[in-house]
Parts: C-alpha cells; structure tokens; sequence
C-alpha cells in the first residue's frame, strides 16, 4: 500500500500481533502513536539542545569568562561525549527491563540536575564535571529509537526511527541558534557576560523538566499497555484472530528466548473458522478495526521473533559478540561521531576561517549543520525503507546503503580538509553536502537495526548508539591534537580517511545473523 496524505494525520492501520503501527501519524498527537512519535523525537531534541548549551558559546564568551585555553575546551568536548558513551551503553538494557518510556523520562529529569547546576561554574576543572555529568541527557537517543521501534511496524520503522532521531539531532541547530541569541538579549539588557551566559540555561532547563514530566504523564509504555504485561499480549493477540499454535510455536517471556506457551492455554483457543480448517496457512486472520490483513504464518513469525526478552548477561554477550552487532557500531561510530565532534567545533572553524563573523554569526551559520537533520536524517530512513519494499524486503539493499552513505561522507570530508575553504560560499556548500550524507546514514543505521536482533532491540540500540559516542570521542581527540586543537582541516581530512576504510572493512557482513527469527 502506497503512501496518501491522510497517513499522517489519520489513525494508523495496526499490525493484528504486536499492535505495532504500519504509517506514522506525524499531525495527530492526540493519536496514541502520533502522541508517542511526537514525545521521542521532541523528548530528544530538548535533550539534544541541553546537551550542547556550552558549544555555541564556548568559542569566546564561556571561554574568556573561565580564562581557559582551546586546548581545555577541546577537552571538555571529550569529556562530555565520554559520559554519553557509558550512559548509553546502560539504557539499553535498561530499555529492555523497564521499558523506554521510562529510561527516556528518567534520563531527562536526572541529567536536569548537572543542567541546573552548570552556571556555578568557575572553572576548566568545573567545566568538565559540569559536561561530563550533562552528557547524561545525550543517552535519551537510546529509548528515543527503542520507543519508536516498539510502535511502528517493520514496513515504517526506519523512516520512523530516522524522523524521531532527526527531529532529535537537530537540537544540535537549534542550541547554536537560541543560545547565542539569548545570550544577546540579556547582555542587552545590561547583564555582564559572565552573568548573562549563567542565565541562559534557565531556558533549556525549564523544557528538560517540563517534557521529562509530561512524557511519563500522557504517554503509554508499549501499543498493548504497560511493559510488564508485553509478554502476554502476541499469545493473546493469536488467540483473539483464531491462530491455532499446536506446536507451541510462539515465544514468551521471561526466560530465555526459545521459551514456549503454557500448554494450559491450549484450552482457552476458540476453534478455527470453517475457512481456516480449510486453508490453515494462506488464509488471513480476521481483522478488527484499522487491523492489517496477515497470513497465520505471518503472524506466528511475527509472534515469535518480536518479543523483547528480559537481558541477562549472556544474551547481551552474544547479542554485542555478533557480527551484525559490529557493523552497526562501527556505521554509526562513523556517522553519529562525526557528526558529534564536527558539531562541537564547527563554529570555531568557521570563525577561525572567516575572522569577520561575529560569535552569533559563526554560531548560526554552525547550527545549519545541525537544522539540516530535519531532513537528512529522515531522507536516510525513507530511501532505507523504499529500498526494502522494492527489493522485496531484501536487506543488503538497506546495508548498501548504509555503507554508500559512510563513503560518500569520508570523500566529502577528505575534500574540504584538502581545500580548507576560505570562500564562505565553498565552505558552507561543502559543509551541506557532506551534511546530507553524515546525517541520513544516522538514519540509515537506525532503518536497519529493528531487524537485526529484534528480541534484544534495547541492547542493540545501546550499543550501537555507543558506538556513535565512541566515535565522537575518537573523532574530538583527533581534533583535540591536529596542532593543540587549532588546524581543524586536517582533522577532517583524517576523519575522512577513516570513514571511507571502516566503511568498506565491514561491507561484507550479512545483514542479518543466521537462523535469526522476525527480523525481516
């Protein structure tokens, strides 16, 4: 079914097992899906803002306040990323125990605490607690991407995941935009700079609390309710449509994910439509409202694949050991940490490169970057999700992509740190294209994970958002020591290098692991 208009403001059609939805209801927050898509990419974005409200400031203002030097800045950037790396790492698992909904407001009132604090600063020393401990909100991608996988069907997930985790990065524009012009209306008003810069995280502080209160307030955990109860709900769902399962074939949890139906629910099956007895696996179940058709084998794999199990130790291990796992991380070290690291010090590139700009016009010509995920990122997720339909659900076509994106972004970079601009024109084309593919590999990523090891989403999620950070700090130490912090251009150029050979290192890992059951 091909996409209209009313698919975005219109109750979705359901997946009849896992309630997850097949369109996105982008206009309609009043929508249970609408409303939950609208909470993880918006929960995201302010958390995105918060955790950078230093950069755009940092350059001049926070700097000559603290008397610090650009070595010290670089490594607050550092400091702050390796934070978010430990963080997201944990939430994964989090996710899978308690449920994103709850990770994700968790996360958003705990890292207010370091966000309020942060103009008591005095210091290099207190600049990097302050960072380090506001990195805490950068961890909300995790539950923001493992919430809009448990709403949204496999056919729409990756453009969900991308326009959610879009919508979200480009919170890294919109701090280099409001800050600095906060910042302008209070030394306006009269304020020093030292104060004026201090009051200006009252703003990004009053939206962390209010979203992280109203997230948990209006919001439901999964399609089917509350987190706990998620394991009864594919058996149920079979049982409610007349799926027979003689075989025990449907997964439950908890235990371990070849776990099975008590055969004491056998009896509570009603007895198969005269239809289905006739055509027992062609046949499509009867749908309820805004249910889509599925064939029986359709739903059991369905059933069976998709149910987030409990973590233990061990499934994480297999789960981070895996191949596929490898890739994803190294994809997304490549293209989230680029565009971390590139993000913290873009502004002062450009005021370095164009000594004419002024703080806020640097700042803004550097929150482009960050605007520009509005777009990029989702486009990412779209071709993702059209390459899989008209493959005929083929995932290497989503991997390719994948790949396509990380080496057209590494030559792109290998370009601008060779030319090194100082034509503004040059640069902030360069800049854009390069943008286009960083940022829509983000969302390629993300297309492609959901299918991956669907019963351990969280785990995956954590550990490949880790990944991202990973590579942020990987990518800001690279900055940090091209001639102590200042020759930003060789960075890039090094940056680049690394892009395109991780990029074709990992091409050749299958997309999926063998015998994985649901992913497609």
């Amino acid at each position: 079914m091909g996409f209209k208009f009313s698919d975005l403001y219109a109750a979705p059609e359901v997946n009849p097992v896992n309630r997850k939805a097949r369109s996105i209801p982008l206009l309609n927050p009043i929508n249970t899906y609408g409303r939950v898509f609208f909470f993880a990419w918006f929960g995201f974005m302010i958390a995105f803002w918060a955790w950078y409200t230093f950069p755009p400031l940092l350059t001049l203002t926070i700097k000559k306040d603290l008397g610090i030097s650009n070595t010290e800045v670089a490594n607050s950037n550092i400091v702050s990323l390796c934070a978010t790396l430990l963080v997201r790492v944990v939430a994964g698992p989090l996710c899978d125990q308690f449920g994103p909904r709850k990770v994700f407001g968790g996360l958003l009132l705990v890292g207010s605490i370091p966000l309020g604090l942060a103009p008591l600063v005095k210091s290099a020393s207190g600049l990097y607690v302050s960072r380090f401990f506001i990195g805490i909100l950068g961890g909300t991608f995790v539950p923001c991407q493992v919430w809009s996988t448990g709403f949204f069907d496999k056919n729409v997930v990756g453009t969900a995941n991308a326009l959610t985790g879009g919508f979200g990065n480009a919170g890294g524009g919109i701090t280099y935009f409001i800050m600095p012009a906060v910042f302008d209306s209070l030394a306006h008003r009269g304020y020093s700079a030292g104060q004026a810069w201090r009051i200006t995280f009252i703003v990004p502080l009053i939206m962390v609390i209010a979203v992280g209160i109203a997230l948990l307030a209006f919001c439901p955990d999964t399609p089917t309710g509350k987190w706990s109860e998620r394991h009864n709900q594919a058996h149920q769902a079979l049982v409610a449509h007349g799926v027979d399962d003689k075989a025990g074939e449907v997964v439950v949890v908890p235990g371990a994910i070849t776990d099975k139906f008590s055969t004491s629910t056998e009896t509570e099956k009603p007895p198969l439509p005269a239809s289905e007895k006739k055509d027992h696996e062609s046949t499509p179940a009867p749908a309820f409202d805004h249910e889509a058709q599925m064939t029986r084998e359709e739903m059991l794999v369905t059933a069976k694949g998709e149910i987030v199990v409990k973590p233990t130790l061990s499934e994480a291990l297999r789960v981070a050991a895996s191949p596929q796992t490898v890739f994803h991380v190294l994809a997304y070290m490549n293209s989230f940490g680029g565009e971390l690291a590139i993000n913290s010090i873009l502004a002062s590139y450009y005021f370095k490169n164009f000594p004419t700009l002024t703080q806020t016009q640097a700042a803004n010509w550097a929150a482009m970057f960050g605007f520009l995920n509005f777009v990029t990122r989702p486009l990412g997720g779209v071709i993702s999700d059209l390459l899989y339909k008209f493959s005929g659900h083929n995932l290497w076509f989503k991997k390719a992509w994948i790949v396509a994106c990380g080496v057209m972004t590494g030559v792109l970079l290998i370009i601008i740190g060779r030319l090194d601009p100082h034509n503004q024109s040059t640069m902030f084309g360069l800049v854009a294209l390069m943008a286009i593919f960083l940022e829509a590999g983000n969302g390629a990523n993300f297309s492609l994970v959901p299918h991956v090891h669907p019963f351990a989403n969280g785990i995956l999620s954590g550990l490949t958002g880790a990944g991202g950070n990973m590579g942020g700090v990987i990518f800001a130490v690279i900055f940090r020591f091209m001639d102590a912090g200042s020759n930003y251009a060789k960075a890039l150029w090094v940056i680049g290098c690394i892009h395109v050979g991780v990029s074709l290192a990992v091409s050749w890992i299958p997309p999926l692991p063998k015998g994985q059951i649901g992913g497609r």
